[in-house]
């Protein structure tokens, strides 16, 4: 198995869109309700290419299995050096060692950027996400109870956090 990290093109919006949609229908790891059409998944990539936000894609043995990508955490400008990141990845790709490498490669390019702090969001039954970035050195901060509602249940957010001048 050999896998190959690159950058974002057009091209990738349709593969990617049936990776956010499954998310959305068949987890609560996204607390989104519906579907995502193509024109939302490119102009939400393109909005973060504009903005200057990266998007690494992953492929497996050539076929598209994930983006990891990060944007504002909040918008007033007390918050500018925080940023928020996302990374989804299809079934063939978890447990690869992908994910991985795309957020080892996305912490640098944050860094490289400035920011001070990368903040990382998850369903608390989320415990293969935890346990991910527990491993890549973020720590938990928040948990947030019942601040979302999917699937007939309430969930519970948690927040974890990464100091990205404490990485070098």
């Amino acid at each position: 198995m050999s896998y190959l990290i690159r950058t974002y093109q057009e091209s990738d919006a349709e593969a990617l869109q049936a990776i956010i949609n499954d998310s959305i229908l068949n987890t609560s790891h996204n607390y989104d309700y519906y579907p995502k059409s193509l024109e939302e998944v490119q102009t939400l990539f393109n909005e973060k290419i504009r903005d200057g936000y990266p998007i690494l894609v992953g492929e497996i043995n050539g076929e598209t299995c994930g983006y990891a990508t990060f944007g504002k955490f909040r918008a007033k400008p007390g918050y500018n050096k925080t940023i928020e990141h996302s990374i989804y990845l299809n079934e063939k790709a978890q447990g690869k060692g992908l994910g991985s490498e795309m957020m080892r490669q996305l912490i640098e390019k944050a860094k490289e950027q400035g920011y001070h702090v990368m903040i990382a969001g998850m369903d608390s039954e989320n415990s293969g996400s935890y346990r991910f970035h527990q491993r890549l050195g973020f720590k938990e901060t928040a948990r947030m109870p019942e601040i979302s509602f999917k699937f007939g249940k309430w969930l519970t957010l948690v927040l974890m956090q990464l100091n990205l001048e404490e990485r070098d």
